[in-house]
């Protein structure tokens, strides 16, 4: 018997082939196969017939070229099949052994230089691309994926021009026309880059990566509504695609869509669990929401991830500030300055926190380092703008903001330009351009679209008050914490708390812990308890523990800790039933200066009432109100009201008034207020580094025209 089949039976098959009867190709190659096992033709032909089919043929391919090592045919089929499975080292290497025995074999040399740029050695995809071009200059697919390698070498001219040669070929290729805009974006040629691909949606409507790339270079142009258009419909072509999702969430984020750009992060997270990127994304819009600790979580995640990324460290820096865990983000933000000496978030990020120690000189130096690094870094502008008072020589920082102003920053950046060309203005004295810039930066904050609900607030505040009664102070004693460590700061927010904690700071027998944030949840939980005034007086004296724990690992040994949080007014019943003996400073200043000052703040946690006069004016009257009832409830000596614009006329006086009140002896040093070197990250900073000045009082006068609606407090 023969060891090989006969020409005519290898004839027959390859008929077969020939005519698309690979199923009948098939069981002819394995019926012979039963005869000759060992005979690499039919094991080539049962290969082909297999690809051909779809099926499994990796098998039959390696057979093939173990049978036949001199068939250049053999090994480039194995290296093809190897390819589409990804595997490309040995896809590589088979390739290669075809290429040695045809070196003009255009399939395989194809093939090759897709395995090369898959295997990250796109300049050597070129070589072999260039040579496919060489043997047939009109082959379209080495042009379209020549440029697709040139592309990822960032050669965008030479890119674009080989897209170009394939469109002579093929004038109306979808995918084709959308690489060529790919590659015009870069270049700055940004309208032919969206025509090109457009004209690619035109054509095939299906391909999401066309409406993908046009929903980049939309965003690019500032055109976000219309970026987000074109998100969603590559989203809808292709949910799984994780670069989209980012990207939706980028751009709705800067529309001030934060909920939704936090689920559509949260998506891609779950595609794609290792993406550090994608947990930087939710960190940053959790931070923005005030979502301080699961911020920070996500950013350790990140960190986890990718512990060199500069990205993920300065964000983490950034949550760490705001958790008053000021040496701990100073770690982070110099591990990311470690990996990028020259990155300018960073670089703010170090002057923000010098900032807070009082370091303004040093800050303004990162700040405008910051600036030359990258000139289009809002953030920057804004911190140069909120630590010194601005002057006439500030030209150049005024080009600054003006010129980021005309490049459609996203939301949030203007917002906080538009709050630092305000307070430009003001240092000025120019105080028309300076509401006009204040007022829009408010219109503005409306469109995150938190709205204020003033029944809201007045039913809580009756809640409050019908709780907190005479009868119920007094009997909710017993079990209460008689500790006087406690010193509580309340009042409107820029009304003076911060100072008044700054002197009272000086002493050396009290430390300023700023704003905590315990009594609102202390006040949920106590509410939760219902309507039986036993229940909840029962809570009060383990809400006194827990809050004497969290005094205990910040004080570090003072008689007196300083809380600060100015909406603490709310709570002042619950305060003083845990703490009878604690005393509870109010901060008063003059109605309209307080309600103007807060609608000149870019604040980083505020209610939405700050952002309408009229609403400011509303949030005022109901704080007139339940002071009202403190005063009418409390015990004598529990409270000290403190007016700030007699704090800064008889700074000495009202200094020796309040650490009589909290029982400390005088020290001179609180006269000295502004050299007390500690931790300030309010709004204040700035500020309670100055020495007592007069300017502040009575300064809603230069506004007096633009602020009707909180003319009525006057008298409140």
């Amino acid at each position: 018997m023969p060891n090989n089949p006969t020409t005519n039976e290898i004839g027959a098959l390859v008929a077969l082939l020939n005519q698309d009867r690979l199923g009948e190709a098939e069981r002819g190659a394995r019926a012979l196969l039963e005869r000759y096992p060992d005979a690499g033709m039919l094991w080539k032909i049962l290969g082909v017939a297999l690809v051909r089919q779809g099926t499994d043929a990796l098998a039959a391919l390696r057979k093939t070229a173990e049978l036949l090592p001199r068939d250049a045919e053999a090994h480039s089929n194995l290296g093809s099949a190897l390819r589409d499975r990804q595997q490309w080292v040995e896809a590589l290497a088979s390739l290669q052994r075809a290429l040695a025995l045809d070196p003009k074999d255009i399939g395989a040399l194809m093939d090759a230089a897709d395995v090369l740029r898959a295997l990250g050695r796109v300049a050597d995809a070129v070589i072999v691309y260039q040579q496919v071009l060489t043997l047939d200059p009109r082959r379209l697919e080495a042009f379209n994926n020549l440029g697709n390698a040139l592309l990822e070498l960032g050669h965008y001219e030479q890119a674009a021009a080989s897209y170009q040669f394939a469109l002579q070929i093929k004038p109306d290729d979808a995918q084709i026309l959308c690489n060529l805009g790919n590659a015009l974006r870069p270049l700055g040629r940004i309208e032919e880059a969206v025509a090109c691909t457009r004209r690619s949606i035109a054509l095939q409507p299906t391909l999401s990566t066309a409406h993908f790339n046009l929903g980049v270079m939309l965003a690019g142009l500032g055109r976000r509504e219309e970026a987000v258009a074109s998100y969603r419909q590559a989203m809808a072509l292709n949910p799984a695609h994780v670069e989209t999702l980012l990207n939706l969430g980028n751009a709705v984020r800067d529309l001030g869509e934060r909920r939704e750009a936090a689920a559509l992060y949260a998506r891609a997270i779950e595609l794609d669990p290792k993406r550090a990127e994608s947990y930087c994304n939710l960190g940053n819009v959790l931070f923005e929401m005030r979502r301080i600790d699961e911020a920070a979580a996500s950013f350790g995640r990140a960190l986890a991830l990718d512990p060199d990324s500069a990205l993920a460290h300065l964000s983490l820096g950034v949550a760490l500030r705001q958790q008053h865990r000021a040496a701990d983000a100073e770690r982070s933000c110099r591990a990311a300055l470690a990996i990028d000496p020259n990155y300018a978030p960073a670089l703010c990020l170090l002057g923000e926190l010098g900032a807070d120690r009082g370091q303004f000189a040093e800050a303004e130096r990162l700040f405008q380092r910051a600036i030359a690094l990258k000139p289009d870094f809002s953030s920057a502008y804004c911190s140069v703008a909120a630590h010194r008072r601005m002057t006439v020589g500030d030209s150049a920082w005024l080009q600054g903001v003006e010129a980021l102003l005309g490049k459609q920053p996203s939301l949030a950046q203007e917002i906080s330009l538009r709050y630092a060309l305000g307070k430009y203005f003001d240092d000025l004295a120019q105080y028309e351009n300076a509401f006009g810039n204040y007022r829009r930066a408010n219109e503005l904050t409306k469109r995150f679209g938190a709205n204020y609900d003033r029944v809201k607030l007045t039913q809580r505040i009756d809640q409050i008050i019908g709780r907190f009664d005479a009868a119920f102070l007094r009997r909710c004693h017993e079990g209460a914490s008689d500790s006087e460590l406690p010193v509580f700061i309340v009042g409107m927010p820029r009304s003076g708390t911060s100072l008044a904690e700054q002197i009272l700071a000086s002493h050396p027998s009290v430390f300023g812990a700023g704003e905590l944030t315990f009594w609102n949840s202390a006040y949920v939980a106590f509410q939760k308890a219902g309507a039986d005034a036993d229940a909840g007086a029962r809570l009060i004296p383990g809400m006194a523990r827990d809050y004497l724990e969290r005094l205990a690992g910040l004080s570090g040994g003072a008689s007196r800790v300083i809380d600060k949080m100015p909406v603490n007014f709310l709570y002042a019943g619950l305060i003083h039933a845990a703490f009878p003996r604690a005393r509870i400073i109010h901060m008063q200043r003059h109605p309209i200066d307080t309600c103007l000052s807060i609608y000149f703040q870019n604040f980083f946690n505020m209610g939405p009432y700050a952002n309408d006069l009229g609403n400011l004016a509303y949030y005022y009257t109901e704080y007139v109100r339940i002071m009202n009832h403190w005063r009418a409830v409390l015990p004598a000596g529990a409270l000290l009201e403190l007016p700030y614009e007699a704090l800064i006329e008889d700074q000495e006086g009202w200094t020796r008034r309040m650490l009589e009140f909290i029982g400390l002896p005088w020290d001179a040093r609180c006269l000295d207020f502004h050299q007390t070197d500690r931790v300030v990250i309010t709004a204040s900073k700035w500020q309670v580094r100055q020495k007592i000045h007069r300017s502040s009082a009575g300064r809603w006068r230069h506004y007096e025209k633009f602020v009707g609606p909180l003319l009525g407090l006057v008298n409140s």
